[in-house]
């Protein structure tokens, strides 16, 4: 197998895991608290990238680093795991499956509308007309298609998924900054977003709950959503002869997404979620395509 047939394979692997995330989300806040979650899918994470590291190798480098280095991990570690992954599955816990996984999807067009200010980026007339059409498929969900009769989905996940990709999109453009190898940031990134969690977890208080299908869940998000998926992902990436070839893969994933949420959810996928997501995704593609 050639090396760009290697990266297909491994970036379709990473597609593939990350479209059953949303259904592994869903499921899984059934038997635990958002929180708690959060807490055993980090720490999975972070026993994966420790493991990677010490097997591959670069595992003591990876924190014999600068002091801003260190400075960069803590927010990092504050802005994902932490809040992007709390604020996202407490979406999930209140919207329909299917309506998260699109609002999900909106982060690549925050992080157009925050590189204005952060990067100092000029944008075209196209570049606007790609923000309408991926803000307007997001009123089509929000308003589930419906204009003379408005029945708003649950106001406060609508405002935790949307709030999800500021986290996200703060995230993505710290780590564009951040020269270090990936896997090397990712792990020290967790090292200080589990250390929050567990702060969080430990100051709210309350019953922990030990549920075995909910550590199983726990189990899949912190490898096939967190940990392994994004390691596959940034192999397939190196190793591809142009990471266009590699990156476009991703558009098929919300998708997929939808189609395991109807299979394994349960949930009857409606006709504004299929438009909605299309207008998304259009944008996005439309806004690349541009830079």
């Amino acid at each position: 197998m050639g090396k760009q047939q290697k990266a297909y394979m491994l970036a379709l692997a990473a597609v593939l895991f990350w479209s059953t995330a949303g259904s592994a989300f869903k499921i899984s806040l059934s038997f635990l608290p958002a929180e708690l979650l959060l807490l055993h899918a980090s720490f999975v994470s972070l026993i994966f990238l420790m493991a990677w590291k010490l097997i591959g190798g670069g595992f003591t480098a990876c924190f014999r680093v600068s002091g801003r280095h260190w400075l960069n991990s803590a927010i990092m570690g504050l802005l994902n795991p932490f809040a992007y992954y709390l604020v996202l599955f407490k979406a999930y816990d209140l919207l329909l499956a299917q309506e998260a996984v699109a609002l999900n999807y909106v982060w690549p067009i925050t992080l157009v509308l925050m590189s204005i200010p952060v990067l100092r980026q000029r944008i075209s007339l196209l570049s606007i007309m790609a923000l309408f059409i991926s803000f307007a498929g997001m009123l089509v969900i929000i308003m589930k298609g419906s204009v003379s009769d408005i029945s708003f989905s649950d106001p406060l996940g609508i405002f935790l998924a949307l709030a999800s990709s500021v986290f996200w999109a703060s995230f993505w453009l710290m780590n564009m900054k951040d020269r270090r190898e990936d896997t090397s940031k990712m792990l020290l990134n967790f090292v200080f977003g589990f250390t929050y969690v567990l702060i969080y977890v430990a100051v709210r208080g309350g019953t922990y709950i030990i549920s075995y299908p909910g550590m199983a869940g726990s189990l899949y998000i912190g490898l096939f959503e967190m940990g392994l998926t994004f390691v596959l992902w940034l192999k397939a990436l190196q190793i591809s002869s142009s990471t266009a070839k590699v990156s476009n893969l991703v558009y098929i994933s919300p998708f997929l997404s939808l189609i395991f949420v109807s299979l394994f959810v349960g949930e009857a996928i409606y006709g504004y979620t299929i438009a909605g997501l299309v207008l998304i995704v259009a944008g996005i593609v439309i806004q690349r395509a541009v830079r």
